[in-house]
């Protein structure tokens, strides 16, 4: 249950909440064009939208794209108290602070993917900030819209700078430019990058099961062979056409260890991917 509430609102829309929470508690997000941060100060909770389920521990967070319903967080563990802090983006408002030009993290960044939610790592900067808010919830007084345009400018400038930048770009540039990909879009975009089978489920928006189960009515065969068998045939082709080296080829095709390409690329092909490169070459 909620045990105690307080909101801080930018332009008549609210911008900043402070929800303090005991388990069993669960809150379900309205369908709304914006975005939602939210950052678990104190206590736990879990993220479910569908079949996705992620937990959220103290000092992690979680950026949420509300476009789609059945969103809501929850603790069913009993007698745990918590505190929220919740920040919502909302795509006028961000237009208005923004009038020339849009930072690039509120850009496409061109990668095609449906990701409409993404945790992200405990990390100082953003603890700090979080921080800074608690203040004027405790002195409203003091809180005027220029303070709070720098707030929302501030969290913006600090999740551009975190290690999940990538996808906290996917999930806000959502609200600007719209696009839904189909799962064969995603699946070609992502072919040759080094991304696991975890992060493509992320970018389909579904869960690793559901993710794999569509994967093989698709495509008659699993993600990894699927993936690896591709990467390989590219692989092959670029030792032929490319004076690369090897191992910036397998970097190119989505191998992160070369030790690794080159045992795959001798299970396919029973040759080493030199041997593959020079006997060929010998051939011409």
């Amino acid at each position: 249950m909620i045990t105690d509430y307080k909101k801080i609102d930018l332009f008549g829309k609210t911008f900043i909440q402070k929800v303090d929470v005991q388990s069993p508690f669960e809150f379900t997000f309205p369908v709304a064009e914006q975005a939602c941060f939210l950052y678990m100060l104190t206590g736990e909770m879990q993220y479910q939208s569908e079949d996705i389920l992620t937990d959220i521990p103290t000092r992690h967070s979680l950026l949420l794209n509300c476009i789609n319903s059945g969103n809501h967080i929850h603790n069913s563990n009993a007698d745990i108290k918590g505190e929220v802090v919740i920040v919502t983006f909302h795509p006028d408002i961000l237009k208005k602070i923004y009038e020339r030009e849009l930072p690039l993290i509120l850009q496409p960044g061109g990668k095609a993917t449906n990701q409409l939610s993404g945790k992200i790592n405990n990390d100082f900067l953003i603890h700090k900030y979080i921080e800074g808010l608690l203040f004027y919830f405790e002195n409203p007084a003091l809180v005027n819209d220029e303070i709070l345009i720098l707030k929302l400018k501030e969290i913006i400038l600090l999740l551009s700078q975190t290690q999940e930048a990538e996808t906290i770009q996917a999930i806000l540039s959502q609200l600007f430019s719209p696009t839904s990909y189909t799962f064969k879009q995603i699946i070609e975009a992502h072919l040759f990058s080094p991304v696991s089978i975890e992060e493509l489920a992320q970018k389909t928006n579904l869960s690793v099961s559901s993710f794999k189960r569509e994967f093989k009515k698709l495509y008659d065969n699993s993600p990894a062979s699927y993936l690896k068998t591709k990467r390989l045939e590219r692989a092959a082709e670029l030792l032929l056409i490319s004076g690369e080296r090897i191992s910036n080829i397998a970097f190119e095709c989505g191998f992160n260890d070369l030790a690794n390409f080159t045992k795959s690329f001798h299970d396919k092909y029973n040759t080493s991917p030199t041997h593959y490169r020079s006997k060929v070459n010998k051939e011409d």
